[in-house]
């Protein structure tokens, strides 16, 4: 019995998850990784937090898992970034989309064979990104992998399709000690000991690219290999800071980029004794924050013309107008998504080439979202500055599609431009991780787009993690209270 022939009586093919095409590609994987010798192959899902999580299986059981999917706990998708079950996972009560989820059952795991890459780091091992269903069939509506499909089907029905760009920026460290003392291995465990690979405040500058092109060479190389689409690797203004930027892509391909270069760069860093890091703004000398800036277009599905492109006399489409007033409408709400962790609200500072207002501007890389938008030029886009680069993409993908469609259905009209992105008179952004829950649980639109059960379900993680971090003692606490009292 051929491959071909056992995925096609396979369950997964049964479920519906698999099409005469994809069973003819997933065949093709699995003679590959016989042909060319591959030993292992990692079988990931990007979890809530955008992070990939599965298991490696050897070669000769690739086939079975394309025919019956991987069996992985669900409490994988129900941890905060702690690691810590946010879930009461116990009670019998336990439910998603109506699944029984008490007592840590597992969900399925359904490789997707578009998404097979080889690793260049690691050319015995292959890779596969996978949808999540549950053990009886259907897509788990919360897996980040659905919920951008959803959001691209609301897309569709309107006739149109995205183009998404990454810049996305992060800082690789050398490492000076591994946090591996048993001390060490709290949860989370203790932050590693870094020093600088280069001084940075030299923004764009031929000699610090010099300094680290070794580095850079490398992860170009491997993104290249496999099929990222890098388009400039460039030194960005902090110390040890980086910044690569992409080809635009549909959201999927975009997003499965994206979290397969962030493992690229942990990894390509780890195996050389450094220490990569994409947080929003980490906490050591001198260190800059981490931005993760989000271009996007909309095209017309019949003709492919760029609907956010102006006219001769260079004013907003209605297209552009009513995306641009969708994005600023919704921000508040939005940054759960784009902005996920407690951390990266402290990158909201003025003059700092990040965002604190709900504001748009041509050209302005201070307001929160960027137009780039010029008559006769194919490439006009709107560029969305909130994002930070612990963002999960999936996510934060669907926000911009939500956010910019609702705005375009509601023919709302963008408000005047600014260029005063600072201004205290604009409405602010959310000052906290606990304010952008709050605006989060209560959209309309997130709740009806998604559903109940998604935005329940995310609102709980998001307060684990928020409550966790109100309840512990900081530095500045201690500081200002012992002595004194």
């Amino acid at each position: 019995m051929t491959a071909q022939d056992r995925i096609g009586a396979g369950r997964i093919a049964g479920l519906g998850i698999y099409g005469a095409e994809d069973i003819r590609q997933a065949a093709a994987v699995v003679d590959r990784v016989t042909a060319d010798g591959i030993e292992t192959i990692r079988v990931m899902f990007a979890d809530q937090h955008g992070v990939l999580r599965g298991k490696t299986v050897v070669a000769r059981a690739l086939c079975s898992v394309f025919e019956s999917g991987l069996g992985v706990p669900s409490t994988l998708l129900l941890k905060d970034t702690s690691h810590r079950t946010a879930f009461a996972v116990w009670n019998d009560d336990m439910a998603l989309d109506d699944q029984p989820l008490a007592g840590a059952g597992d969900v399925l795991l359904a490789p997707d064979p578009t998404t097979f890459r080889v690793l260049p780091w690691s050319p015995h091992s292959a890779i596969l990104i996978c949808d999540v269903l549950h053990r009886p069939g259907g897509p788990v509506s919360v897996a980040a992998r659905s919920v951008l499909s959803q959001a691209m089907g609301r897309l569709g029905d309107a006739g149109c399709s995205a183009l998404m760009g990454l810049e996305v920026e992060f800082q690789i460290f050398d490492r000076v000690d591994d946090g591996l003392d048993h001390a060490q291995a709290t949860m989370p465990p203790a932050p590693v000991t870094t020093r600088n690979l280069t001084q940075g405040w030299q923004y764009l500058t031929e000699t610090r690219y010099g300094e680290v092109e070794d580095l850079m060479d490398a992860l170009r190389r491997a993104s290249d290999d496999m099929g990222l689409a890098v388009r400039s690797m460039e030194i960005e203004m902090g110390p040890s800071q980086f910044e690569f930027t992409f080809d635009p892509a549909d959201p999927m391909t975009q997003a499965d980029r994206a979290v397969l270069f962030r493992t690229l760069v942990h990894e390509i860093s780890h195996r050389r004794g450094l220490h990569a890091s994409f947080m929003a703004r980490p906490r050591l000398p001198n260190a800059a924050a981490n931005g993760w800036h989000i271009h996007q277009s909309l095209q017309d599905q019949a003709t492919g013309r760029n609907l956010f492109m102006p006219d001769d006399d260079g004013q907003l489409t209605p297209q552009a107008s009513g995306w641009i007033a969708g994005l600023l409408a919704h921000a508040d709400a939005s940054c759960l998504l784009t902005t996920p962790t407690v951390n990266g609200y402290k990158r909201y500072a003025p003059y700092q080439l990040a965002p604190n207002r709900v504001q748009w501007g041509t050209d302005n890389r201070g307001a929160m979202v960027r137009a780039l938008l010029t008559p006769g030029d194919p490439a006009s886009r709107i560029e969305n500055r909130v994002a930070d680069s612990t963002a999960n993409p999936y996510f934060a993908f669907a926000a911009q599609i939500l956010s910019g469609l609702d705005g375009m259905n509601r023919e709302l009209i963008a408000p005047p431009e600014t260029n005063r992105p600072y201004d205290d008179g604009a409405t602010a952004l959310p000052a906290t991780l606990g304010a952008a829950i709050d605006a989060f649980a209560d959209s309309p639109l997130y709740r009806g787009a998604l559903g109940d059960g998604f935005v329940d379900y995310l609102v709980q993680l998001k307060r684990f993690e928020w409550d966790r971090y109100l309840s512990a003692i900081s530095e500045w606490e201690h500081a200002e209270y012992f002595n004194l009292f």
